[in-house]
């Protein structure tokens, strides 16, 4: 009998997927102990949803929209991670905050990627180009990536590994937050291969 030891993870997105992306298929050419089993998002068109049908993957589109309380939609989220035995949740773009009664479920279970050096430029409403915007008018010159534990607060979970990427003279909030997106597309990687080996 194969006994199947590889962590199930679900993945939260709400655009594109490109870390999605980069993380799936880190996960084959690396021969990591973990499966990308659900792709869950608040958007029922996007890139990633549609990357992960091309992929025979389970699709989830869940919105808080679709509820009539918080409680419900968390209680819904809840199931969907459990009928699908998740380990791990990987945020990956997904433009909204995960309920408290979900992240008090899986402690130190949920991951997400931040496109600056936290503990600065984070905090609500630091998203996107938002982040790149308020890096270039600090004056600062060198940014990054932070892959983080998700807590209740706004990332302030624990840094699971940062990697930094220079901010030049020329640079756009575009341009810089290609930049950054390259960085996120191998350090996402290398922090999930961290965390499977602390959690075996």
């Amino acid at each position: 009998m194969v006994i199947d030891n590889k962590k199930r993870l679900a993945v939260f997105c709400s655009g594109t997927g490109s870390n999605f992306r980069a993380l799936f298929y880190a996960i084959i050419e690396r021969g990591l102990q973990a499966e990308i089993v659900l792709c869950l998002s608040n958007r029922s068109q996007c890139g990633a949803i549609e990357f992960a049908k091309e992929q025979k993957m389970e699709t989830i589109h869940l919105s808080e929209k679709q509820f009539d309380s918080s409680g419900n939609y968390a209680g819904a989220m809840l199931k969907a991670l459990q009928d699908h035995r998740i380990d791990f949740v990987l945020l990956c773009g997904y433009l909204r905050k995960v309920p408290d009664a979900v992240v008090a479920a899986y402690p130190e279970r949920i991951v997400n990627i931040h496109p600056a050096l936290l503990p600065q430029f984070g905090g609500e409403g630091m998203y996107g180009i938002n982040v790149h915007r308020a890096v270039i008018d600090s004056g600062e010159t060198v940014s990054g990536a932070t892959v983080h534990m998700v807590n209740e607060e706004y990332d302030k979970g624990r840094i699971v590994m940062r990697r930094k990427v220079p901010v030049l003279k020329s640079d756009t909030p575009e341009i810089l937050a290609a930049r950054v997106l390259e960085c996120e597309h191998t350090l996402y990687p290398d922090a999930l291969e961290k965390l499977l080996d602390e959690h075996p």
